[in-house]
């Protein structure tokens, strides 16, 4: 996207006015291509009218080009450091409710699938996570927090 003159441009007139108050007076926006899910832009701006001639505006397209790649390697590896985070998060709930499970079974000498019943009607009565609830009867029985180990 390229303005050349803030002042004669009419596609954002409320932006364009607020931004020439501060001096800017042409602009230059080339998106980044990124994964779905993630944008990106590379905002130049210029304090002169028709500042940005057609070679810098070939060299910010290059630019942008080529960090597309670093950046979408970025947006790639923050997603999957994510989702590694909620899988041990996920793990680690796991271990305490599967733990209060078996102490429902015994207490009420009932099935997994009914202890696990149990279970989610205290936490939606409650309005609190099932892992907090497996976490109280865990601790119910004098028990610290179970441990998770995952083997690197």
């Amino acid at each position: 996207m390229h303005v050349a003159d803030v002042a004669t441009d009419e596609r954002w007139e409320g932006y364009l006015s607020r931004v020439a108050e501060h001096g800017v007076r042409s602009i230059l926006a080339v998106p980044i291509s990124l994964e779905a899910g993630a944008r990106a832009a590379l905002n130049v701006y210029s304090t002169e009218q028709g500042g940005f001639h057609p070679d810098a505006i070939t060299t910010a397209e290059t630019f942008v080009a080529q960090t597309s790649k670093a950046l979408m390697l970025s947006v790639r590896l923050a997603q999957r450091s994510e989702s590694a985070a909620s899988l041990k998060t996920a793990m680690e709930s796991r271990t305490a409710i599967d733990i209060a499970i078996g102490i429902i079974m015994a207490q009420n000498r009932c099935t997994q699938m009914e202890a696990f019943s149990i279970l989610k009607s205290v936490s939606s009565g409650r309005n609190e996570k099932l892992r907090d609830i497996a976490a109280s009867v865990v601790a119910s029985i004098g028990q610290a927090e179970p441990e998770t180990h995952f083997d690197p």
